[in-house]
């Protein structure tokens, strides 16, 4: 049984880490969403709501679990018995930065694997900060989430509950 990780803030989930997760889902037997406290980053939403979003748009898919961590990515793919850590990238930027990544993890951890995604073509642009930064300034964002994680930004930024 291959399990894969993949970790991120999710904040919020976008149909871009949507459409990875569905897609890893039919490559591994279990992807787990591995929801980042990442306090240090000022996210939108407290954790525990980015647990419920991501865990409500994937109800439907029994090969992904949605779990919160915190400490080193290569202990918790550990402790959840992954051997592949499961990352996005929407750019060459993006993959610089993650080729460093994967790069730290295999010296912390030999037999941990990085596997790198893209998302398709429809939404590789998306990124959460875009998102976050869009619906705070009273934009629309309703093409880069799902309807479940709509209703929890208009709930939360009030710019967006006319909408």
């Amino acid at each position: 049984m291959t399990r894969a990780v993949y970790p991120g803030t999710f904040d919020p989930l976008t149909l871009g880490h949507e459409d990875i997760a569905r897609r890893a889902a039919r490559l591994f037997d279990t992807v787990v969403i591995a929801v980042a406290d990442s306090r240090s980053k000022g996210p939108l939403f407290p954790v525990e709501e980015r647990l419920e979003m991501a865990a409500e748009v994937f109800a439907d898919e029994p090969r992904i679990e949605v779990v919160r961590f915190s400490g080193l990515l290569v202990d918790f793919a550990r402790e959840q018995q992954a051997r592949v850590i499961l990352r996005g990238v929407r750019s060459v930027t993006d993959f610089d930065y993650e080729m460093q990544l994967a790069g730290m993890n295999r010296q912390l951890d030999p037999s941990a694997e990085t596997i790198i995604m893209t998302p398709g073509a429809m939404v590789q642009h998306v990124s959460g900060t875009l998102v976050r930064e869009i619906a705070q300034m009273g934009g629309e964002v309703e093409k880069f989430v799902s309807v479940r994680v709509m209703a929890r930004i208009r709930a939360r930024v009030p710019a967006q509950a006319g909408r």
